[in-house]
């Protein structure tokens, strides 16, 4: 069965293994995307990238080309904006890294972080009504290589994790029922 990597516009098997990693990691040998490359990996509007970056929200793009990080960013954004408001989303990530124009408050690489999301999406394929206590077991198994570079960094990135997760299966919900709504016409 195909799904779309959460946040993208491309297309995977459910089972391919490593997901995220081996999906986009190649797309960075090149030395990063273009803004058009971006907008069309996310399906984003390029006009509403370059207003996160100039609002703070992602860093600015070096040579005019996006770093793995900063395309993680944009795609964590991306995926949860139809869920949540943007400023929860950035306060959100805050949560987990500080000031979002800093890399060196990070407890997380944004990479990293979108990896583990995507693994926990993965996972929770198919069971949108798991219970609270479900998804937090997940979000333990999912960071159980995370590397802690300081106390307290995991129980964070964890709490971040079952937010992201909640917020991406409550807005598979909404997606549903808004379907379930235009069969009703």
């Amino acid at each position: 069965m195909k799904s779309r990597l959460p946040g993208t516009t491309i297309e995977m098997e459910t089972s391919h293994a490593g997901g995220a990693e081996a999906l986009l990691s190649p797309l960075f040998l090149a030395g990063g995307l273009t803004l058009s490359q971006v907008a069309q990996l996310t399906g984003l509007e390029p006009h509403m990238i370059q207003n996160w970056v100039r609002r703070g929200f992602v860093s600015p793009p070096r040579q005019k080309r996006y770093t793995r990080r900063q395309f993680s960013r944009i795609l964590m954004i991306g995926m949860l904006r139809g869920c949540m408001q943007l400023d929860k989303i950035c306060s959100l990530l805050s949560y987990v890294n500080g000031e979002l124009n800093d890399e060196s408050d990070d407890i997380i690489d944004d990479w990293q972080l979108y990896c583990y999301a995507c693994r926990l999406i993965q996972r929770a394929q198919g069971q949108t009504l798991a219970g609270q206590e479900q998804r937090r077991r997940w979000c333990r198994e999912i960071l159980a290589d995370y590397q802690e570079p300081s106390p307290g960094a995991r129980e964070r990135v964890e709490r971040c994790l079952h937010i992201v997760l909640t917020a991406y299966l409550a807005g598979q919900l909404k997606q549903e029922t808004d379907e379930l709504l235009c069969r009703l016409s």
